[in-house]
């Protein structure tokens, strides 16, 4: 089975214990925690992913790092999954949990690359622009600015990408030229 699809079910097994016992907000910040952790110290990942490390020396570390940071149902959830012989499957966790959270709540979360930062007025547009797409009032926007792009966006929903930029624009027609069988004769 897929790490993405295991991390899936465990993420999903983890919001509904959450819900169930009223820690929901406390296991999401943990997980909040956990994910920027991971993001930010390759180390820890690559830890994670290991087979040779044993998993109790794994259980042993995330204590460690995490012990009195996070709530006792994340700790104990951390337990099982180590248990289990899943620990690489941690890092999708994290990210996992955050989407299905963002769901459970109606939230939904878009990404946004422009070659300048987003004015306000546009900023109203492109989330107004997500909106409609997905029926949804509540839109988290993360706003990311690449200047390769030149001009236009890339707009992220989910599994769906929006490219308007001027850099695909160029690439398309510079695909089409190449097409072009008038080319050689020039």
């Amino acid at each position: 089975m897929s790490e993405q699809r295991v991390a899936s079910r465990y993420a999903k097994s983890l919001l509904d214990l959450a819900e169930e016992r009223g820690t929901l907000a406390q296991v999401k910040e943990d997980m909040d925690l956990f994910s920027k952790t991971l993001d930010e110290n390759r180390d820890l990942r690559l830890l994670l992913r290991n087979p040779i490390v044993n998993h109790d020396k794994k259980l042993a570390i995330l204590r460690a790092v995490f012990g009195g940071k996070v709530s006792d149902l994340t700790e104990k959830f951390f337990t099982i999954v180590t248990q289990k012989n899943r620990e690489s499957a941690l890092e999708f966790i994290g990210s996992e949990f955050r989407t299905q959270f963002n769901q459970l709540r109606g939230v939904q979360t878009a990404e946004v690359t422009t070659a300048t930062p987003l004015d306000a007025p546009t900023r109203l547009q492109v989330v107004q622009l997500v909106r409609e797409q997905t029926g949804l009032q509540q839109v988290t926007l993360t706003e990311k600015v690449d200047a390769s792009l030149i001009g236009g966006f890339v707009l992220r929903v989910g599994d769906q990408q929006i490219d308007d930029s001027v850099r695909h624009r160029l690439r398309k027609l510079r695909s089409e030229f190449s097409k072009n069988p008038y080319q050689s004769q020039l």
